[in-house]
């Protein structure tokens, strides 16, 4: 595509009530909390859970893929108390997302997200050389749950986080 939108998408800061859309921030409970709402709740019955340390090299700011999963839940948090970006649309029925849908988050190193089943995602973005995120998601969703949107061919947009 040689002419394009470059949205520019001011990042929020992530909260319980403001990513509710998406799926769950997790947050620290004390050791005996009993289980409740705050807790993640999973949908990884569909096939074998993996989790598993996920490194990632920086890679720039700018995005115009957006990815769904289908068939589960994913978790992810980074290690080292690294904040970290991550883009999202709401789930839909629909093919594609709306470009307009779509918010990016500042994700502090001391919680994680759970991306609600169909929550459309770009990420994760960061400024650090490296981060290692925790990753639970299913055995095969790269392989067999990987709905991904090119959002230059399906709407002329790309997307650049800025602070």
């Amino acid at each position: 595509m040689d002419s394009y939108l470059l949205k520019r998408a001011v990042v929020q800061q992530i909260n319980p009530e403001n990513f509710l859309p998406f799926g769950q921030m997790i947050a620290a409970l004390d050791d005996h909390t009993p289980f409740s709402e705050k807790d993640a709740q999973l949908q990884i019955h569909k096939g074998i859970p993996r989790f598993y340390i996920m490194r990632l090299y920086q890679r720039g700011r700018k995005f115009h893929h957006i990815t769904r999963h289908h068939f589960c839940t994913q978790c992810l948090g980074s290690l080292e108390g690294k904040d970290w970006l991550m883009g999202v649309a709401p789930p839909s029925l629909a093919k594609f997302p709306a470009w307009k849908d779509i918010v990016v988050f500042r994700i502090p190193g001391n919680c994680f997200i759970k991306l609600a089943v169909g929550t459309w995602h770009a990420g994760p973005f960061f400024d650090h050389d490296c981060v290692d995120f925790y990753n639970l998601e299913l055995s095969d969703t790269n392989l067999v749950d990987h709905d991904t949107c090119n959002l230059l061919e399906q709407h002329g947009v790309a997307f650049e986080i800025v602070s």
